[in-house]
């Protein structure tokens, strides 16, 4: 049982991994497109709007994105169920990199006041520790493969096919 849960583990360390880079590297992007809207009034608005917010309906301004873009990803889902694959997938990668840039649009702006409250800064420190572990798991084995990818660049791609090679006439000697 042992053997099966790492690998399980390995896999769910990864998306959460993946999920965390998309959001590091999306919410610079979504900004990025917020700040050339020429709506400046209204973004200032709308910073202004949640700076008067108490904490629990800033948290109903965070999960507003995520509630929007809902029937978005069902209607990929049903998409993939009537086998329209190309729109279905284009349509569920775009529902999640927009969830993703606004949500980490919006959690940057409403953070602040989002950590104000006990249980959501427990909930926060606990997704960073689930980060941490991610990492912790993931990295080693993606060192491993970075060491082999370096191995078989061109340069060095002759000496490790004689490695390989002599590896291979040992297995088969000793068998």
């Amino acid at each position: 049982m042992r053997r099966l849960a790492r690998p399980f583990l390995i896999l769910l360390a990864i998306v959460f991994l993946f999920e965390a880079w998309l959001w590091r590297h999306l919410g610079p992007i979504v900004e990025s497109i917020v700040a050339r809207i020429p709506l400046r009034v209204l973004k200032a608005r709308f910073a202004a709007a949640i700076e008067r917010l108490p904490p629990p309906a800033t948290l109903i301004v965070f999960v507003v994105p995520i509630v929007l873009l809902f029937p978005l990803k069902l209607l990929g889902l049903w998409l993939l169920a009537r086998q329209h694959w190309f729109t279905a997938g284009l349509i569920l990668v775009l529902g999640k990199l927009a969830g993703m840039g606004v949500t980490a649009f919006v959690f940057e702006v409403t953070r602040p006041k989002l950590l104000r409250m006990a249980w959501f800064r427990w909930f926060y420190e606990l997704i960073l520790a689930w980060r941490d572990w991610a990492h912790r798991l993931v990295d080693p084995i993606k060192h491993r493969i970075k060491a082999l990818l370096r191995m078989l660049r061109p340069k060095r791609a002759g000496r490790m096919l004689r490695l390989f090679w002599r590896i291979r006439r040992r297995m088969r000697a000793g068998a």
